[in-house]
Formats: C-alpha cells, structure tokens, sequence
C-alpha cells in the first residue's frame, strides 16, 4: 500500500486516534498540529492525502484546502469538521476538496472513502498509462516523414520521452521544433497533463519574471492579486519554452533554480514555492556562441542542454517532402471546407526543387496558399507564389531532369553541411568518392 496521508487537527487525540488507526491499515501517516506546520510538513515530504480539520488556529481547514490545491495539486484533501453545514461542504467541495466528513469520524466511513479515492486515482494513472503506449504504436502525430535523418528523430523523442530530463530542441525556424516538443509530452508520463507553449521572444522583457514565475498582490504596479506564473499553471505538465535564448539575463538564475530545484521565486514574494512542471527549450540561435558573447548565462545552457534534439531542416529530409504536400493539402482543404485537389507534375518539380528557406512552415503556407486559389481539382504553377517560379524550370527529358535536379540538390545540402564535403556526403547516403566525382563533373560541365 504505502500512499503517506497527513492527518492535520488541532486535538492531540484525534490525531493520535486516527493516525494508529489508519497506521494498522498500512498507511504511512504523518500528523500536525495545524496548517501552517502542515504546509512545512508538505514542503519536505510527498502526501498523496491530507485530512485535514477545519476549525484550527493560525489557519484553518479551508485556507489549508486553498494553499494545498495552489501549491501541491497532486495531494486530495479530504476536510472534517464537528461543525457541519451545508455551506461549509459545499464550498470546500468546490474550492476542489476530495471530500467531507462530519466527526466524530466513523473509522469505517474513513477507510471506504479512503480506498475509493486511491482506487480511483490508481485507475487513472492505468488509464493513462494506456493511452501513451496507443500513442506510441501510433507513432508521433502530427510529425510527417519517414527519411533517415527523421527517423533518427523519432528515435531520440521515443528515448527521452519517458524520462524527466529536459530537453533542448534545436533547428532552423519553421522545421517544427514544436511539434516535437509536443511528441516529446506526448510520449511521457506527464501525457494526460497539460503541455504549455510559451514564446518567450513575444513576452516583453519586463515581464518575463512576473509571468514565469508569478507574482505575489501589490509586488508591482498593477499588480492587483496574485498570480501562479505559467511554470507552476501547468501542475504537472510540461511547459515548452521556445525562443529560450531570448530570456533576459536577470531572469536565467531564477529559471535555472526553477529546473533544478522543482521551485519558482514569485515576484514580492518572501521565499520560494514549489512547481511541478517539465521544462522542453526551444532556439534557433546558437546559445554557445550567446555564452561566450555573456548574453546568455553557461550554467543555464548546460542545464537545458542535457539532451539535445536537433530537428532537420526541409533540405536534409527533402525525401519526406511529397509526404508533407500531401498531409498541408489534406490539412488545409478539410480546414477550408473544400475537395482534396491532385497536384500537377510541373507544380511538384518546382516543389522539389525550391531551397525551402522557411522550412516546412513555408511549405504548409505555401500550399495553403495553393488550396485557397485551386478553383479546379488539380494545383498547377500558377497557384505557386513568385519565389517559387523564379527558380529554374527542370527540363522535359527525364534524364535531364534527374541530373538537374541532383546537381541543385547536391548544391543544397553542400550548403547546410557549411561546405564540409565528407558531412554533405553522410547526408546524401553516398560516398565521398562519389561526391567527389559528382562534384568534378559539374566543374567540367561549366555548371
């Protein structure tokens, strides 16, 4: 069994009573003298139940019900009283207590309830527990491809997703480092939780405290009652921080303590508060290089980078990309109400063969883009945007097109390998050699 309770009554004996009692029946019990030793005793030690009095001094059973669900959402709390009112249940069942007592308690009642809540609650985690491993054989959703380079991909979500370690998913702008932070949740034990996007480069840098970490009535101008701050809104979920690179150097102690110690520092607040959330970071920029420039603090880098995923960029997977126009046009025709249209073999060169500087957030507008202006069954050019057109036009003989084709790929990815040959060439899947070849040909060729 082993689930702790905390029986908190100002009445030595009735602690006594029901501690021995709920003891014997193979719980870990712990007891208080009120609620604000209560408090302290939840801040050091994890209680899945409090059963709490309701009249006590310093504070009582209801203010200790209001801190509990604002503090430690994970632990119920179930109330008891010889005072009864229907009010009083009423507004402690809805302030989220778990139930209501009247005493003397009935140690029989007490059981029951006491079974029925932590059946309910292991169903719950089972259930749970269920749906991530119907995800997992579903694969991640909403991530389309199925090229080596995101494959490897969906090899490191599957083995940190379990797991509590924070993540830093790094990439170009547009090549879905959400949706993989999202997978990443998705995938975890926190699943059944909520998952929190945050743009940390669309939050005014004066307020970056004030909304991660919360704030405290009258600790600022305007700051007309308290707030949670969004690390601890989630109660147990995962919050995805993009842009993390764009968070103010006074803010990064107060973050780096909120990942490791499991505790935010409101703003006017006089000591810390304890959150329960996982923290996946997100940048396009180089946060090496924000290190050594002193923008960007080295021991929060270290903290967010202990497992690193870097997401591909559409040039490296562009096996995946008649995948991906099939899943935007399917996406955007049912949004819009409208008949899947085919894609013509002109338009679909020129998919192929565009640089894709957007990645697949282009990608998607672009045929967004597409869908709207298709007034037929069929996307031909000139539903395709100026940038696209410009490019060169592959030649009608197939072979020509090929070579076409496989010279501007090369140029490509020879461009995302930052001009390393032997790089460019694991990403082609051919030998250097061949590269190397390939290369000379086209020197010859005047290409």
């Amino acid at each position: 069994m082993n689930e702790r309770i905390l029986i908190v009554d100002d009445e030595e004996v009735v602690r006594t009573n029901i501690a021995e009692f709920l003891g014997s029946q193979g719980y870990v019990v712990g007891r208080a003298v009120d609620g604000l030793t209560a408090l302290e005793q939840l801040l050091e030690e994890d209680y899945a139940l409090v059963i709490t009095d309701i009249r006590m001094p310093e504070m009582n059973g209801i203010e200790l019900l209001k801190r509990i669900v604002d503090e430690r959402p994970e632990t119920s709390v179930l109330l008891m009283t010889a005072y009864a009112s229907v009010e009083t249940a009423i507004e402690s069942l809805r302030l989220g207590a778990y139930d209501y007592l009247l005493k003397p308690v009935v140690f029989e009642d007490l059981l029951q309830r006491i079974e029925n809540l932590f059946s309910y609650r292991h169903l719950k985690d089972e259930v749970g527990r269920l749906r991530r491993d119907l995800r997992g054989r579903l694969g991640f959703e909403g991530i389309v491809g199925s090229s080596p380079v995101i494959r490897e991909t969906f090899e490191l979500i599957g083995r940190v997703a379990p797991t509590e370690t924070t993540v830093l998913v790094v990439g170009e702008s547009g090549t879905g480092k959400e949706l993989v932070s999202r997978a990443i949740h998705q995938h975890s034990n926190r699943a059944d939780t909520e998952f929190l996007a945050v743009n940390m480069a669309a939050m005014p840098r004066d307020m970056v405290e004030a909304q991660l970490f919360g704030h405290e009535k009258g600790a600022f101008t305007g700051a007309d009652r308290r707030r949670d701050g969004l690390l601890r809104s989630v109660r147990g979920g995962t919050v995805f921080l993009d842009e993390v690179g764009e968070v103010p150097l006074s803010a990064q102690a107060k973050l780096l303590r909120a990942v490791e110690e499991q505790e935010v520092f409101p703003v006017g607040a006089d000591r810390p508060v304890k959150a329960d959330f996982r923290l996946v970071a997100a940048t396009n920029r180089d946060l090496e290089v924000a290190v050594k420039e002193g923008t960007f603090r080295q021991d929060l880098y270290y903290r967010l980078n202990v497992f690193q995923i870097r997401v591909p960029s559409l040039v490296e997977r562009r096996d995946d990309l008649p995948a991906l126009v099939d899943h935007f046009i399917a996406l955007h025709c049912r949004a819009l109400g409208k008949e899947r249209p085919t894609v013509s073999n002109e338009t679909m060169k020129l998919l192929l063969a565009y640089s894709w500087p957007g990645n697949v957030r282009e990608l998607s507008n672009v045929l967004e883009r597409a869908c709207i202006l298709c007034a037929d069954s069929r996307i031909d050019v000139s539903h395709l945007p100026s940038e696209i057109l410009v490019g060169e036009t592959l030649p009608t003989s197939l072979k020509n097109a090929v070579e076409t084709f496989e010279r501007s790929h090369i140029a490509w990815v020879l461009r995302a390998a930052n001009g390393n040959r032997e790089q460019a060439a694991k990403m082609l899947e051919i030998d250097p050699a061949t590269l190397y070849r390939r290369l000379a040909k086209y020197d010859s060729e005047g290409r």
